[in-house]
């Protein structure tokens, strides 16, 4: 039985996974454990959460204490770090919160790792470490870190710092670097889910600069079967992109939500750029083709519209968590 501690668990990918993994197999052991800050919920794991090989766990993954307890009270043998701050925005208004989470919270559960023995660190990161592309290229595996806002400067830090224990310690760190996700669960201050929901209540739908930032679309299910065969076969030390080689610029993007739910495009409002803003990632996939035979299964034609019907038939979900209602349930229920 493999006993994996998933950081971040109750958060758009991380739920996703968890959801997805204990659906299809019983030889796994999940211990999530996960702060629930505002993009943490836990209904997001209803499927999951009467499962015996499912445990949850709230608690800050920079709590050295908390870590080392549930390593030691569940044997953890493996690690996937989900846990992140995660939003470009709020990192430009904000950036300490990303530092704290994204790097000394990596550092907490890597010096865990190493002192418990575990068998594998994934590391889920994302493209945007490697900066921005001009208009053609793409991202491989070896193009160089080149942050460019205070969220992608920390996943790059934690990235670097995951090979230095595996360099150092022999850590059997591996990496992932995925492109933007959209599907089901996704909080709603997120491109696609905020775009669906603003033209749904027939409110403006802002688009930053022009709206031709672009960026490689991948379904959350898709990126789930990769980072499951990363996790199962990839090569220690290594790192895998991951990608679903469907670029599109954002604007095109909101003008498809726009005529799918059947509204107009005078709703688009054009607002000033956001600082920094990378022009376009576009992501090589190759390496995790080649060697552990996977590849994206959804276009994305077909799985825009699997989500946006999900947020139609959803409301409820949204709604709670647009009202604040979530939060403070887990603030009643679990304290600040």
């Amino acid at each position: 039985m493999k006993r994996i501690l998933v950081t971040g668990g109750a958060g758009f990918i991380g739920s996703n996974f968890i959801n997805y993994i204990l659906e299809n197999r019983d030889d796994v052991e999940i211990i999530n454990v996960d702060k629930l800050t505002y993009a943490g919920n836990l209904e997001n794991l209803k499927p999951s959460e009467d499962k015996s090989n499912y445990h949850f766990v709230r608690g800050d993954i920079c709590n050295h204490e908390l870590i080392d307890y549930l390593f030691s009270k569940y044997k953890i043998n493996s690690v996937i770090n989900f846990a992140a701050e995660s939003h470009v925005d709020r990192s430009i208004l904000g950036s300490e919160i990303f530092y704290q989470t994204n790097v000394i919270g990596t550092n907490v559960l890597l010096e865990a790792a190493k002192r418990f023995e575990v068998e594998r660190f994934l590391q889920i990161s994302t493209d945007e470490v490697y900066g921005s592309l001009g208009a053609t290229g793409r991202f491989t595996e070896h193009t160089p870190l080149s942050p460019n806002s205070p969220y992608s400067s920390s996943k790059a830090a934690a990235d670097m710092m995951a090979m230095a224990f595996h360099h150092t310690y022999g850590l059997p760190v591996v990496i992932t670097r995925c492109s933007n996700n959209y599907g089901p669960l996704q909080f709603p201050e997120k491109l696609i889910p905020l775009m669906i929901i603003n033209a749904m209540h027939d409110k403006k739908l802002p688009v930053y600069g022009d709206g031709m930032n672009v960026r490689d679309w991948i379904y959350v299910i898709d990126h789930n079967r990769a980072v499951e065969a990363v996790f199962e076969k990839g090569k220690i030390g290594g790192v895998y992109n991951i990608g679903a080689d469907q670029e599109m610029p954002n604007i095109e993007i909101v003008k498809l939500i726009l005529n799918s739910l059947g509204k107009s495009e005078s709703l688009i409002e054009y607002v000033k750029d956001r600082p920094g803003h990378d022009r376009r990632y576009a992501i090589d996939s190759s390496k995790i083709e080649t060697e552990l035979d996977w590849k994206p299964k959804y276009k994305f034609d077909e799985a825009i519209v699997k989500t946006i019907e999900w947020y139609k038939t959803n409301k409820n979900w949204w709604e709670k968590i647009i009202s604040g209602e979530y939060q403070k349930y887990y603030e009643k229920q679990y304290g600040k």
